[in-house]
């Protein structure tokens, strides 16, 4: 059925979106300034050249390359007006959704299904595609169409992002990621799964296990509470320690990382000592989990994104009820600043934002919030590229405009380095060497 609807909506992205199939050979882009590698120095004027979706050569200065013998004709890209840049990266999203206010919360629950994850996931891939983003983490959705989507994606039927999937969270019984809190026991068997919902190391492993055989990138637990759960059970750690470690233990078994949804101070650094690859969210974290940080070389994935957004809705009371307007309240004024403290003490940061908590295709708001919380334009750059790469797994590939990495390049008017805010204007997308937004530069129009 899922698969199914994919097809369908197939004619709808071909008229909205301007992506289009580049020709199996070369394809030759002339950058006006070309930032290769997020962290050093930007060169002038280049030539970027890219084969069957992969790059093979980079030029300084504006060179014409022309095709083997036997190859298709290759095409020249003009961004001479541009300042180039590596696809951006986002190691926390939620695509398959979107957050709306409480009351339409609970009738999407009583009236929609999976086949609706599935048309939303594909409408908001598209979104976050043409954002800018060529890569994300899902770390959380609410069944099997994120790998539908993923699959769909990896294999050219759709346009969206590469997709690594986490699949449904892992939780405990009445925690943060169970999807029956608040509702009528009579009715939650009917509405909800309660697949990954675990309790004691033993049912962990299992949990663990299972998010692998269903086609898990990545494994996403819960440690602590979370804002945007219907219980009032606070912010604090509500998995055991031996829990959190039977899911390491599991995951990094089988060739997993894990990323650990975690708010309050005790659930972040029973999860850092137990050898999570990454915090998101890390709002209450003090010095002792900065140095937890720093002693395992975890990432924090910040997500001010979404901080800012639930403060924001916390006054409107159609948005939340009391028990969840009360933590929206507790997040959104400290998590940026929590962001400031890990930074200036140098733990690793990976770019994340919590998209759908927040409107899909606005990731890079994202960086303007890091600026605000002290780091360089430079500095928050990479953590969507070489950072973000590196804790995705994916750093030999991604993350770079290099020799043998993968054609995921994009374009902006001026120089992100001097107005980062530049970024939330991306006018060229190109992924796996295909171009699918090119727009041109409207002083030049």
């Amino acid at each position: 059925m899922i698969q199914r609807l994919f097809t369908l909506v197939l004619a709808l992205f071909a008229a909205t979106t301007t992506a289009h199939a580049e020709p199996q050979g070369l394809v030759v882009l002339h950058c006006g300034q070309l930032l290769a590698e997020p962290g050093q120095e930007p060169m002038g004027e280049s030539t970027v050249v890219i084969e069957n979706g992969v790059i093979t050569n980079i030029f300084n200065g504006i060179v014409f390359v022309d095709a083997a013998p036997g190859m298709p004709q290759n095409t020249h890209i003009d961004l001479t007006d541009k300042f180039v840049l590596p696809g951006l990266i986002d190691c926390h999203t939620h695509l398959t959704f979107e957050l709306p206010p409480m009351q339409m919360r609970l009738r999407k629950q009583l009236t929609e299904d999976a086949t609706y994850e599935a048309v939303d996931g594909t409408h908001n891939a598209l979104k976050t595609l043409m954002a800018g983003f060529t890569t994300v983490r899902n770390v959380g959705s609410g069944g099997a169409a994120i790998y539908a989507l993923r699959n769909r994606i990896a294999e050219g039927v759709i346009p969206g992002p590469r997709i690594l999937a986490a699949g449904k969270s892992i939780s405990v019984t009445g925690g943060h990621a169970d999807p029956t809190n608040g509702i009528n026991p009579a009715l939650s068997p009917a509405l909800t799964s309660t697949d990954g919902i675990a309790n004691g190391p033993d049912e962990f492993r299992h949990a663990t296990r299972e998010r692998i055989r269903q086609g898990s990138d990545l494994i996403k637990i819960t440690s602590t509470g979370g804002v945007l759960s219907n219980t009032a059970a606070g912010l604090g750690q509500q998995m055991f320690d031996d829990e959190i470690e039977a899911v390491v233990e599991t995951a990094h078994m089988m060739g997993r990382k894990v990323a650990c949804h975690a708010h309050g101070t005790d659930g972040i650094n029973a999860a850092l000592r137990a050898g999570v690859d990454s915090i998101e969210h890390g709002t209450f974290l003090d010095e002792s989990s900065i140095a937890l940080f720093k002693e395992t070389g975890a990432y924090l994935v910040p997500t001010i994104h979404a901080g800012k957004f639930v403060s924001e809705k916390a006054s409107d009371p159609a948005w939340f009820n009391p028990a969840i307007k009360e933590k929206a309240e507790a997040v959104g004024p400290i998590i940026q600043d929590a962001l400031a403290r890990a930074h200036k003490a140098g733990v690793k940061v990976a770019f994340g934002t919590d998209v759908g908590v927040g409107a899909h295709g606005t990731n890079a708001l994202e960086f303007v919030y890091m600026v605000e919380a002290g780091f360089t334009p430079a500095d928050a750059i990479k953590a969507a590229t070489v950072n973000a790469a590196d804790l995705c797994g994916i750093g030999d590939t991604v993350g770079k405009i290099a020799k043998g990495y993968q054609a995921d390049i994009i374009a902006v008017d001026t120089n992100p380095l001097d107005d980062v805010a530049i970024l939330q204007n991306v006018s060229f997308v190109m992924k796996g060497g295909k171009t699918f937004k090119h727009a041109p530069n409207k002083d030049a129009e």
